[in-house]
């Protein structure tokens, strides 16, 4: 039986650190983790620049408010739900997510949890597992499951390889230049189709 894993932001939502980074007016907020493949280091430096500027929980919930689903991404979740388990597998927060969750219509997420005090203020963040996108795939595996991964990010890389079908989806050119070995799609029909064509295979 076939689990397909996905990636969240980059591959159904648009990135919720760019979003806000726009939204608050602070461009040091837009680095992601296509640009830094070490989680903790990127997230202290996140946090320390909401402390700089006074904003916490609060704020960032508002912008995810507005964020909308990638255009086709709803429809396409839809479908791949109805040919195989489907499980997105993120870094992101479940303050965070539960939002986006319901606009794309409440599919399984595992995520991790961010740490506020009473003001909003974000104090630090509990990852569910050391490196949790490989763990959990190889977790699936050791339930009796194949796996499908596909994602954009350095953090993804790590589940994409580990599956026994893996991709890469919008990701940036230096990902794709650094592991040609990877198929890289750039829309859903795409990457419905290839991940038809591995469990037909």
């Amino acid at each position: 039986m076939y689990v397909t894993c996905l990636d969240l932001e980059g591959v159904l939502v648009p990135e919720i650190w760019i979003a806000f980074a726009e939204a608050a007016g602070i461009p040091e907020l837009k680095k992601t983790t296509r640009d830094e493949p070490d989680y903790d280091k990127l997230m202290a430096g996140r946090l320390r620049i909401l402390k700089e500027h006074g904003l916490g929980l609060k704020e960032i919930q508002e912008t995810i408010e507005k964020i909308d689903p990638l255009p086709g991404a709803k429809e396409f979740l839809d479908e791949l739900r109805s040919l195989t388990q489907v499980i997105i597998i993120s870094d992101t927060f479940e303050q965070f997510a539960k939002p986006l969750m319901r606009k794309l219509g409440w599919p399984t997420i595992f995520c991790n949890t961010l740490e506020a005090a009473g003001n909003g203020e974000i104090t630090g963040f509990k990852m569910r597992v050391e490196n949790s996108k490989y763990a959990t795939v190889k977790a699936l595996q050791s339930a009796g499951f194949e796996t499908i991964a596909g994602g954009d990010s350095y953090n993804d890389l790590g589940m994409i390889q580990a599956s026994r079908y893996g991709f890469l989806f919008r990701s940036t050119e230096q990902i794709k230049a650094d592991y040609p070995q990877l198929p890289a799609f750039e829309t859903y029909e795409e990457m419905l189709n290839a991940i038809k064509k591995a469990m037909a295979e």
